[in-house]
């Protein structure tokens, strides 16, 4: 359209227009004189807004899911990062309850031993300075840590510490070839010593060739001169084999360690010997052993033709056509005829 003057006159012709349908509109309320033709504009334009309506939504929902796939993958990227942290959190609970366990196990062994500990991690594992079975803990001289100390946790000896650093120690552990402790046998005290033979058990010689050794004995540390390298009483290990004497001076036998030299975490170094020797003390109960049951002992009654009833010493204890109450024999006694009645009851049920 032009940009005349006639259609200007014509477009404020239309918005009069327009303004005054809109005021009797409102004015009329609910009896609007245009509620009619709203109507019939409803009728006629309903269909044509619901069809174009189909047609544009998902054209419309495309759009918006676009426009919003960036604040979704913001939030589903939160979550995960959210999902990730509280699995590590849980991860490190488990681990510090661990850690919590260990050392509350080892604290109550050294309290049996009256051993003065330090408590130190296992920061590295393997082979170092020649030594195969080894580990580095992170504690060290300016800890108080001296070459030839003994090294525990809460199921027994770990080993000794061979080289001291400023914040680390290295450890060699009991099951290493090189090492050797000197064991004393559980209540018997038969002393022995001890070599590690890595993944195997440890091989003991015990100095007397006829000791007394069973499988399930247990040992323990016999302790060093100056309590260096070992503190006594320390739990070693218990007796999985026996070996045969053969006549020899010394009896070996294999001892399987109570600590598991793979899963180390916590220990502890002892930094102070017991005043006096634990001996067994650290040592944990051993579980008492089931008591077996006591034989019942059973009775066997015959029934006579005229109804004595006869043990198996040939002694008559009733007759099953006694009554309740009559005598058993006479002379019998009432209590030896009471317990003849109740001997024979039992003896007729058992028949029957």
């Amino acid at each position: 359209m032009r940009d005349t003057r006639e259609s200007r006159l014509l477009l404020v012709l239309l918005i009069a227009i327009a303004f005054a349908l809109i005021t009797v509109d409102i004015r009329g309320g609910e009896e609007s004189p245009v509620d009619g033709a709203r109507q019939a504009a409803a009728t006629v334009f309903g269909p044509v807004e619901n069809g174009v309506a189909a047609a544009v939504d998902p054209v419309g929902n495309a759009i918006g899911a676009v426009r919003d796939s960036g604040d979704r993958h913001d939030r589903i990227a939160a979550l995960e990062h959210e999902n990730a942290e509280l699995k590590t959190r849980l991860g490190s609970d488990d681990r510090n309850a661990s850690k919590v366990r260990q050392l509350d196990t080892m604290l109550k062994s050294a309290g049996a031993g009256q051993y003065g500990i330090k408590a130190a991690q296992v920061v590295a594992i393997g082979a170092a300075q020649g030594f195969s079975w080894t580990i580095t803990i992170d504690a060290g001289a300016d800890d108080g840590l001296q070459r030839d100390m003994t090294v525990l946790n809460g199921e027994g000896l770990v080993g000794r510490i061979t080289t001291v650093g400023p914040h680390t120690a290295t450890v060699l552990l009991a099951n290493d070839p090189d090492f050797t402790v000197g064991t004393r046998l559980e209540k018997t005290d038969e002393l022995g010593f001890a070599t590690g033979q890595g993944s195997r058990p440890l091989s003991v010689q015990f100095l007397n060739g006829k000791a007394d050794v069973k499988k399930g004995d247990r040992l323990v540390t016999f302790g060093s001169s100056k309590d260096k390298p070992f503190v006594p009483g320390v739990p070693v290990g218990e007796v999985v084999r026996v070996d045969p004497s053969g006549g020899d001076l010394t009896r070996t036998v294999y001892v399987r360690p109570f600590v598991g030299f793979t899963k180390l975490d916590i220990v502890g170094i002892v930094v102070q010997a017991p005043r006096e020797n634990p001996r067994d003390m650290v040592l944990p109960a051993q579980p008492k052993k089931p008591e077996k049951p006591k034989p019942t002992p059973t009775v066997t009654v015959t029934v006579q033709p005229n109804g004595d009833l006869v043990d198996g010493s040939g002694k008559v204890v009733g007759n099953i056509n006694e009554k309740p109450g009559s005598s058993a024999s006479p002379g019998a006694s009432p209590d030896a005829a009471g317990n003849a009645d109740t001997a024979a009851g039992d003896a007729a049920n058992e028949q029957e």
